[in-house]
């Protein structure tokens, strides 16, 4: 198998040099512990394929007695997705998972109906102290499964695909790719793979799946006449093939899929297809009658008060910000 059998961008040719719809340059948010940059959503475009939220965390540097402490709080409709590069975090849920997050795993927490979790340093590395450094992205889920029961899905990296060829490796997270399939059961048909680009190395792009986009996490890479650097978002033009070539030692994250069959509203850290779903989940979580977490049941963030009213998250530029 080779990622790299690919010609040369032709200047003034379509499918290399326009392969690129949208460029966006994810907004950074202080949260005191470290920064997260926020991609999606964007006024820009608010989804690719289920992908309603994108952030990465960091990098970020905890000394001795520091840690990240994501107090209990709820979602609805949607799964999360947590993917890290370096570091460790300690996901707790109310299904009762403790589940220990390292690089090239994946948690998939399918909320439906409703789930509460936390995410916090292990008191372990608060001793030693550690850098963390991650993703963490929201999918949308089909009407049919937004009111589903909660799940929580948990991949070590030896579990999930890996293949080397040359300049170029990926690890696949969700879906099918170059002859790779992960074994992530998604709701929807999902593309979600973590690529790294040695300088001078290219990388083959098929349109094989209806919305696409790049996240390019370090380096530097080219498509066509134009250099894209670290903390951009591509979202890629539906149908086009895409050639890039990494002019610096480059990390990716290429993801996508199919997309939603109708809209979605976001607030806080509630989606749904359905506005007044929100505004019971608000609602429920204000009430106190969403479930506790075992283990990490004495703390929760409260309802913002301050957000304002859902708004549409596809087919328009409104939207509020999540925030989980």
């Amino acid at each position: 198998m080779s990622f790299t059998r690919c010609p040369d961008p032709v200047p003034g040719y379509s499918a290399s040099v326009d392969a690129v719809e949208t460029v966006i340059v994810p907004r950074a948010v202080d949260l005191g512990e470290m920064t997260v940059r926020r991609a999606l959503p964007s006024v820009k475009r608010q989804m690719v394929g289920p992908f309603i939220f994108f952030d990465q965390m960091g990098p970020a540097e905890f000394l001795t007695d520091q840690g990240i402490d994501v107090r209990p709080h709820p979602h609805i409709n949607l799964a999360t997705v947590t993917y890290l590069l370096e570091g460790q975090i300690l996901h707790r849920d109310s299904l009762g998972s403790n589940q220990t997050i390292e690089p090239g795993d994946v948690n998939w927490m399918r909320a439906g109906k409703g789930i509460v979790h936390s995410e916090r340093t292990a008191p372990e590395l608060r001793q030693t102290g550690q850098r963390l450094f991650g993703l963490q992205t929201w999918v949308a889920l089909p009407e049919r499964m937004e009111e589903s029961d909660p799940a929580f899905l948990h991949h070590t990296a030896a579990e999930l695909p890996y293949a080397q060829d040359g300049a170029l490796s990926m690890r696949l997270v969700a879906g099918s790719t170059h002859g790779l399939t992960s074994p992530l059961n998604t709701a929807s048909e999902t593309l979600y793979a973590d690529v790294a680009l040695s300088a001078g190395g290219r990388f083959d792009i098929q349109p094989t799946h209806e919305e696409r986009a790049l996240y390019v996490v370090s380096g530097t890479i080219e498509i066509g006449n134009d250099t894209h650097e670290a903390g951009t978002l591509l979202v890629l033009r539906t149908g086009a093939p895409v050639w890039l070539r990494a002019t610096a030692d480059a990390r990716l994250m290429l993801f996508g899929g199919e997309p939603m069959e109708g809209p979605r509203y976001i607030w806080w850290n509630f989606v749904s297809s359905r506005r007044e779903r929100i505004e019971q989940a608000k609602e429920e979580w204000r009430a106190g009658r969403f479930d506790t977490v075992p283990g990490d049941e004495h703390e929760f963030i409260p309802l913002p008060e301050q957000i304002g009213k859902p708004r549409r998250a596809t087919g328009g530029r409104d939207f509020a910000d999540g925030a989980n």
